[in-house]
């Protein structure tokens, strides 16, 4: 038990390196609630768990003053307790986001300290010390990622036999909507997609692959090769178009002759 809760402090802790490293979405449970299944020893229910509270956390970014809820912890600890009490991924979700946002509060917390280190990465910037910034940006980190370490490795430690309480005091109706949600969220978050992409020299490239899928019965894997090969012949990642052009007007000039 206590290895385990270790383990899943660091896939935590893992998450949270992300945001030292540039950002590449790796604290997404898509990525954190599979590594938290083969710490538990159930991968599949991992890959369940995270597939669908990604889709719950989609839309949840920064925007502006706005803090969204910690996804990374609220998911890698939704995703341990559901499989630890072998629940099911409804249960998972009515955990994710009640804890993801008592994270958020501690984080805020913790975050009221932060300008401090800022002021010295500034005063640091304006002396030119340039190892002085580099080091101001790991210590905020090492924060961040010792935080979510304690969070999620005491939380599993102890907090089984109050989250299995919690999980039977919810009515079982209340369980069964956050299933008809999970069903709905896929489309919710197509939808979300669709409003920041689709334009309208995409709309007929999206009805294409519905079309081919729909009606050709091609399976998803030949419409994103499909979809591969439009994308280097629209922008012309093989660099063919000069060379089209040219021979375009020689023909043009020939004609006039």
């Amino acid at each position: 038990m206590l290895v385990q809760a270790i383990l899943i402090g660091l896939i935590a802790a893992f998450g949270k390196l992300d945001y030292q490293l540039g950002t590449l979405y790796a604290f997404r449970p898509i990525v954190l609630c599979p590594l938290v299944g083969i710490v538990l020893g159930d991968l599949q229910s991992g890959l369940a768990i995270g597939a669908s509270l990604e889709l719950l956390f989609m839309g949840s970014i920064s925007i502006g003053a706005y803090v969204p809820p910690d996804e990374c912890i609220g998911g890698v600890l939704a995703c341990a307790f559901a499989i630890q009490l072998g629940q099911s991924t409804e249960a998972a979700i009515a955990l994710a986001m009640p804890i993801a946002t008592l994270c958020l509060a501690i984080k805020n917390v913790v975050n009221a300290g932060m300008p401090l280190l800022v002021d010295r990465a500034d005063v640091f910037a304006s002396k030119g010390n340039l190892k002085g910034i580099y080091a101001m940006h790991w210590i905020i980190g090492l924060v961040i990622v010792v935080l979510a370490f304690i969070l999620c490795s005491v939380s599993f430690y102890l907090g089984a036999d109050a989250v299995q309480g919690l999980l039977d005091f919810i009515p079982t109706f209340v369980l069964d909507g956050f299933g008809v949600a999970a069903n709905i969220l896929p489309a919710m978050g197509f939808a979300m997609l669709g409003r920041l992409v689709l334009t309208k020299q995409l709309v007929p490239f999206y009805f294409l692959g519905f079309l081919l899928c729909s009606y050709a019965n091609v399976p998803v894997l030949g419409v994103a090769l499909i979809a591969i090969i439009i994308g280097i012949d629209k922008y012309d990642l093989l660099g063919l178009g000069g060379a089209q052009s040219q021979l375009s007007v020689e023909g043009d000039e020939d004609d006039d002759f």
